[in-house]
């Protein structure tokens, strides 16, 4: 069982439509509702129409920038988290992109698992997200000791291990595909194979599973599942 339920909504405001995707994709198999938009001036109407808990935003929009579209959110009340997202990573931008309202600042390229930690840490600092603990049968997930127990006894999981359990604790009862999991664990720019998650899936499965009933499910030709146990 999850301890805490929530899903904070959460905007992702960029004009590349790969990068929206990956983002988007990434944030909702972490349990957050993502509305995904490629400009600023619908940005700038869906934070002050919509319920908004944290705001994920690129700084070169085609129409008004990152740094214009938050400095009137700010003027306008909007106090939500907001992640700045660029290709500037000069010490300048960063420091503009935070005086200016920013709480994060992440260049790009970017690795997906880091951007959605960032997010995490900013929607808990707001008390958005409370969830801090995952759970299904003996099996449970400690994000804050980022550690791994089962049937009350400590498990080791690698970095890539612990990254892979947790994806598939956050979607109990729901299909996690093959690409979900490469692009959530590996991030989008892991050039391999589906046999790398086979791999993983089946070390994993070697360090949970109790014996008495599994806890990773297959779905032959998808991907993955977890769910309770009866």
């Amino acid at each position: 069982m999850l301890l805490v339920v929530s899903r904070p909504k959460v905007l992702v405001v960029d004009d590349e439509e790969n990068i929206r995707f990956l983002v988007g994709s990434a944030l909702t198999v972490h349990e957050l509702e993502v509305t995904a938009i490629d400009n600023g001036a619908d940005a700038l109407h869906h934070v002050r129409t919509e319920s908004v808990d944290a705001l994920v935003l690129d700084i070169n929009l085609p129409d008004i920038d990152g740094f214009e579209v938050v400095r009137r959110l700010r003027a306008s009340g909007w106090m939500g988290p907001v992640l700045f997202l660029s290709a500037r990573g000069t010490t300048e931008d960063r420091v503009r992109g935070l005086t200016m309202g920013g709480d994060d600042y992440v260049t790009k390229p970017f690795a997906l698992e880091e951007l959605v930690a960032r997010v995490q840490v900013a929607l808990r600092r707001t008390g958005k997200l409370e969830r801090r603990e995952l759970q299904v049968g003996d099996v449970v997930l400690d994000d804050d000791a980022h550690e791994v127990r089962v049937a009350g006894e400590p498990v080791h999981l690698t970095p890539t291990e612990y990254k892979l359990l947790r994806l598939l604790l956050s979607n109990v009862g729901r299909v996690v595909t093959r690409a979900q999991i490469l692009d959530s664990v590996w991030e989008y720019h892991f050039d391999g194979e589906s046999a790398i998650v086979e791999t993983f899936i089946s070390q994993l499965r070697r360090k949970v599973d109790n014996g008495e009933e599994e806890l990773i499910r297959t779905v032959r030709g998808v991907g993955y599942s977890v769910r309770e146990p009866r």
